[in-house]
């Protein structure tokens, strides 16, 4: 997704689903943190018949935000720029044992 808006091109269909999406991704898909999807198919279906290209640009940009910020986490990440990443590559390795149907063992925390 590009950092421009094409608002012509942007249905209202394709801002809301990219912007779920992006929700589902980066902020969780956990029963606690529905609020986040409940409000944006509120919002949604309250404007559906209006398309308001300034609330599209607003959904898309806030979509595009949430690419971004994850994105340059990963890269923070991969760089090992002051990050403590035990508990990420905790989730590599244990990504990486499913894959191959093994499991790591809980490491014993006094």
């Amino acid at each position: 997704m590009g950092s421009s808006f094409q608002g012509a091109n942007m249905t209202a269909k394709v801002v809301y689903r990219n912007l779920l999406k992006a929700v589902r991704k980066h902020i969780g898909k956990e029963e606690h943190k529905s609020h986040f999807t409940d409000f944006i198919k509120q919002e949604f279906r309250r404007n559906i018949n209006s398309e308001n290209p300034q609330n599209l640009k607003l959904a898309h940009d806030y979509t595009f935000y949430l690419n971004s910020v994850h994105h340059h986490k990963d890269l923070l990440f991969s760089y090992n720029i002051a990050v403590d990443r035990s508990n990420e590559m905790k989730k590599i390795l244990g990504k990486s044992a499913s894959s191959v149907g093994l499991q790591l063992p809980d490491v014993y925390q006094p």
